[in-house]
Order: structure tokens, then sequence, then C-alpha cells
């Protein structure tokens, strides 16, 4: 048996709503990370070293569903959700890494609802458009619990904490890369 190194490439979301000044729900997931959110932190770390200069965090309305093909222009599964006071989504401010892992806890991402509206989940997007359908569509994922309703003048705030593991997979079979020599077959 073979051991494959790998990295684990995660994050882990939580939510509290507050009414009249007081936590009336929570929730969290772990969500997934879409191939344009893989292939941009590829990108940015192996091939041109150009990272996105912010991150934003928009929410999901209804009840969705999420494909690793997801875009920021094309995800059938789900919209998002726009009916809260600020003119563009609220940023993901990560403070320092640290152990294979950074979050925004010091600055969590804030909504005030200006109307009723059914929130689902959340997603983690290079641009700050509230609506918008450009960019890079890092992340995706929908509360553990379900759907939940909001008010006008509720708030919601959004912890992300983003995770980077390294691991190993067993494998049973490897397969040797093959060579060929002067013609000749060599496994």
């Amino acid at each position: 048996m073979n051991n494959n190194a790998l990295i684990i490439i995660g994050s882990r979301w939580e939510f509290e709503l507050i009414r009249n000044g007081k936590r009336v729900w929570q929730d969290g997931f772990d969500n997934l990370v879409t191939t344009a959110g893989l292939n941009k932190l590829l990108d940015a770390t192996f091939l041109t070293g150009l990272a996105s200069p912010a991150w934003y965090v928009g929410l999901i309305d209804a009840t969705p569903t999420f494909a690793a093909a997801d875009t920021s222009s094309a995800h059938a599964g789900w919209t998002e959700d726009t009916n809260y006071a600020a003119a563009t989504r609220p940023a993901f401010t990560m403070g320092a890494i640290a152990a294979g892992s950074g979050s925004n806890t010091a600055s969590k991402a804030s909504f005030t609802f200006n109307a009723s509206a059914t929130i689902a989940g959340a997603f983690l997007i290079d641009s700050s458009v509230k609506g918008g359908t450009s960019g890079t569509l890092y992340a995706e994922g929908a509360f553990s619990g379900g759907n939940q309703a909001v008010i006008a003048a509720d708030i919601m705030n959004v912890t992300v904490t983003l995770t980077a593991q390294s691991g190993t997979v067993a494998t049973s079979s490897f397969m040797p890369i093959k060579e060929e020599v002067f013609g000749e077959y060599h496994p």
C-alpha cells in the first residue's frame, strides 16, 4: 500500500442572527470550494503570483444546490440574496494566518437586512458588486439546519475560517511511470 501526499483545502462558516440586540439563531457549515476557487489558488501560488486583492461575502436565498463547476456567472442551483442595506457585499477581512488557518473572526462580515427574506447560505467571491456576476467564486454552501427567515433590521454576522492541511491518501495500487528506451518498453 502506498501513501500519496495531498493538500486538503476547506472552509468553515459560522452565522449568527441578531434581532433587537439578542442572538436568536446560529448555524454553521463546511462548504464546497469551487473548481474556479481551486484554480485561483493554484494560479496565485504557483503560476502568476497574482492574488485577488480583496474577497467579499455574499448571501444565498431559497433552497440551494451546488456544483463544483459553479462560477460567479453560472450557478443554476441558487441565487444571491440582496435584501440588505449595504450598497456592496461586505468585505472578508482575514486576520493573521497560522497553522494552516486564517479567519475574519476579528472583523466579521455583517449584513443588516432592509426587508424580509429567506437566507439559505453564503459564498465567497472576489467582487464587491452586490448581485454582480463577475469575479472568481471561491466557495459556496448552505446552512446545516435549513433556510432561515429574516426581517428588516435583523443583523447576520458571518465568520469564515479558511484552512489548508496536508494529508495522505492510502492507495492499494500504484501505476509506475512507463519509460521507453530505444523502442523497448520498460515498466
